[in-house]
């Protein structure tokens, strides 16, 4: 490149550099610096067709120094010729000549009138070759060819009959271009069209299925109610999740404390009413409960309380609204879904001429949206249960990197920077009003914590990484290590347990290696060289053979261990590294990143599902929890985010907010750590970055 602006520019440096008219290959300089801008672009062009032809020229006509033909050539007296510019320009900095190293002086130099107009025409016969008809024309007239008048005229009428056809084919080529176009246009808004009324179709039939139910639980309860009134024995539990698909057997807590109020216990488990009362007798039964006795008849009560529901009922409709679009997606992808399988059905029914029983039913997708958005209603808030701090006297820093439930959810382990691995009694956490809370086993480590995971079989042993690379599986009943893996080289920022293999780990570091331990085996089973770093790995929970790794290149891979050259998938998607992989199915993979993002995966179709925004994550590992419809993760503001997995924006969320009021100033810079659900309930551990733990429910 720097050679071609060499040649563009050669006559110009020679002009400035001489101050006479000195004769080129393309004429005087002085005269074509005259003509100003134009014959700027002209030489510009015209260079670039010597530089064309010049592949072509014999390499003797070629300049020692730029390796380029010569042009306005200049002998010297030791018999060797180059490019006026060049030679110039060398003898501004040595007295020699560039071939035989001989003394030479610019007084030494002699023009090559011969050879220049040998190049000029070797030049011009090269570009014949290889130009194009219209650029052979154009160089014969810039070279002065002699042409009639006849001749000029016949060419101009041949140039615009030409002119003309191509303008028409042009105009022919736009309108069969822009023709395609409206026809295709017209058939995305067909489709489009087709696509709205078939979903104006599934909500009509939708409609009419709703108000049948609705109506027909109207005239069911009516006996209902008058019996609820007139019996005197106990009355059933009021369900609170009236119309959930299927009720929450996890059962979070046996009491439940709200801050400072004290403490009063719901019950532990809410079931649901077989009858399917309706709102008023619910609410009837529910203050008979409570002590209040009172008949139906001319009484304002129902009036009342029909108001209380009508509330509730609101408060869920603007949670509806708030995410409307949402929702309105996840209606519309089932409902699809569901007729695509129907018409696929038919197809094939049609081909085997053939009818099948106890094919899906169009309401089948309507059921499943109503599970969805029954979940999603259910809750609006995170209440807080029970706190406590995970302070230590010997250690100013309290940043729980990782909290984990047991098989049984009957006690749950803390770890961090501490340097200790805590046991808590869940029950205990929660129902004893303690300012402080001990814990049942607490094990002294040699280095910060990163990572905790119970086994799932063996209840006693949990597994923990560090950051020093060690990977250790405790006995948590004699607080002795069982196993103790050295081989990384570098921090070790995740650890995993299968859950189908008890006696299988696996873990990854900032070395960039994934390894599979056995707890029969001292040394690794398999490594995997990422040659990123590793963040995070998870096993699937249905397979001891694959597993999610997460990593500083933005991408999630999953392995198949029995073939782990390569990876079965990569997901893409993230903009930054992947800081937690957990699986909500054995299908579904969540995954979390600094760029404030939540990630759904389908890991058996290999394709994204969903992107959840809301929280804020661009530097910690802020913690990430799953169970088989919520999401929680953690945010650098300090709160606590819950998403449905159906939907891309937050559910709800809480934040943690410092007990001192001298510490408000500092809340800012603290953020949550990690997280944990309780198997299946709406019931959670949220640590953040202050070592403060709270025990948070789902409440309406």
């Amino acid at each position: 490149m720097h050679r071609g602006r060499v040649v563009c520019n050669k006559n110009e440096a020679m002009a400035s550099s001489i101050g006479v008219s000195v004769p080129s290959a393309r004429g005087f300089i002085k005269e074509e610096a005259q003509t100003g801008l134009w014959v700027s672009d002209v030489i510009t062009s015209e260079s670039v067709d010597v530089a064309r032809a010049s592949a072509g020229v014999d390499k003797d006509f070629l300049c020692p120094i730029c390796f380029q033909t010569m042009e306005d050539a200049f002998v010297t007296n030791c018999g060797h010729s180059f490019c006026y510019t060049c030679i110039t320009t060398h003898l501004n900095n040595r007295s020699n000549c560039p071939s035989c190293a001989r003394y030479l002086t610019s007084e030494h130099l002699i023009p090559n009138f011969l050879l220049s107009k040998l190049l000029k025409k070797t030049v011009a016969s090269q570009l014949l070759g290889i130009s194009s008809p219209a650029e052979q024309l154009r160089l014969a007239l810039e070279q002065g060819a002699d042409l009639p008048l006849k001749d000029l005229g016949s060419l101009l009428c041949l140039l615009g009959e030409r002119k003309r056809r191509l303008e028409q084919v042009e105009a022919e080529s736009n309108m069969e271009v822009l023709l395609d176009f409206l026809y295709l246009s017209r058939q995305r808004k067909q489709e489009e069209m087709q696509e709205l009324q078939n979903d104006l179709s599934f909500l009509k039939e939708d409609i009419a299925t709703v108000e049948r139910r609705r109506q027909f639980l109207r005239l069911k309860d009516k006996p209902a109610e008058r019996a609820c009134l007139s019996a005197d024995s106990s009355l059933p539990r009021l369900d609170l999740y009236s119309g959930c698909k299927k009720p929450s057997h996890g059962g979070a807590i046996s009491v439940w404390r709200g801050g400072q109020g004290g403490a009063f216990s719901p019950p532990n488990e809410v079931k649901s009413m077989a009858g399917n009362a309706d709102r008023n007798s619910a609410f009837l039964m529910s203050k008979k409960a409570e002590g209040i006795q009172k008949r139906l008849p001319e009484n304002p009560y129902i009036e009342s309380h029909a108001g209380s529901m009508g509330v509730h009922a609101v408060s869920k409709k603007r949670r509806v609204l708030a995410q409307f679009e949402d929702l309105q997606e996840a209606y519309l992808l089932r409902r699809r879904q569901v007729a695509r399988k129907q018409n696929q059905r038919q197809i094939q029914e049609a081909v085997r001429n053939t009818a099948t029983k106890g094919s899906e039913s169009y309401q089948d997708g309507l059921e499943d949206f109503e599970s969805v958005l029954t979940a999603f209603t259910r809750y609006s808030r995170l209440r807080v249960v029970a706190e406590l701090h995970h302070g230590d006297l010997f250690h100013s820093s309290n940043i729980v990197s990782s909290i984990e439930f047991d098989r049984d959810d009957e006690f749950f382990a803390t770890a961090g920077v501490s340097r200790r691995v805590k046991v808590f009694n869940f029950e205990t956490v929660v129902n004893e009003l303690a300012d402080v809370h001990c814990p049942l086993v607490e094990i002294a480590t040699r280095s910060k914590l990163s990572c905790l995971s119970w086994n799932k079989c063996a209840k006693p042993l949990i597994a923990s990484s560090d950051y020093e690379g060690t990977v250790t599986v405790w006995d948590v009943n004699t607080r002795q290590a069982v196993m103790e893996y050295e081989e990384h080289e570098k921090r070790a920022w995740s650890v995993d347990f299968s859950r189908t293999e008890p006696s299988m780990l696996v873990s990854g570091s900032d070395d960039g290696k994934v390894k599979v331990w056995c707890t029969r085996q001292e040394s690794s089973a398999l490594s995997l060289d990422m040659r990123a770093n590793i963040c995070c790995v998870k096993y699937n929970p249905g397979s001891s053979n694959h597993i999610a790794v997460g990593s500083a290149d933005h991408c999630i891979h999953y392995f198949d261990l029995r073939n782990a050259s390569t990876p079965l998938y990569v997901f893409k998607g993230h903009r930054k590294a992947v800081s937690y992989v957990k699986f909500i199915s054995p299908t579904e993979l969540a995954s979390a990143s600094t760029d404030s993002t939540l990630r759904l995966w389908d890991v058996q179709r290999d394709c994204s599902i969903r992107t959840l925004r809301g929280h804020t994550n661009e530097k910690n590992f802020v913690g990430l929890t799953v169970n088989n419809e919520y999401i929680a993760c953690g945010s650098e503001s300090n709160e606590v985010f819950v998403y449905h997995k159906a939907m891309s924006r937050p559910a709800s969320w809480h934040r943690f907010g410092s007990h001192n009021s001298e510490d408000n100033g500092d809340d800012s810079s603290h953020f949550i750590s990690a997280v944990c659900w309780k198997s299946q309930s709406p019931t959670m551990l949220a640590a953040n970055s202050q070592g403060t733990i709270k025990v948070l429910a789902l409440a309406p």
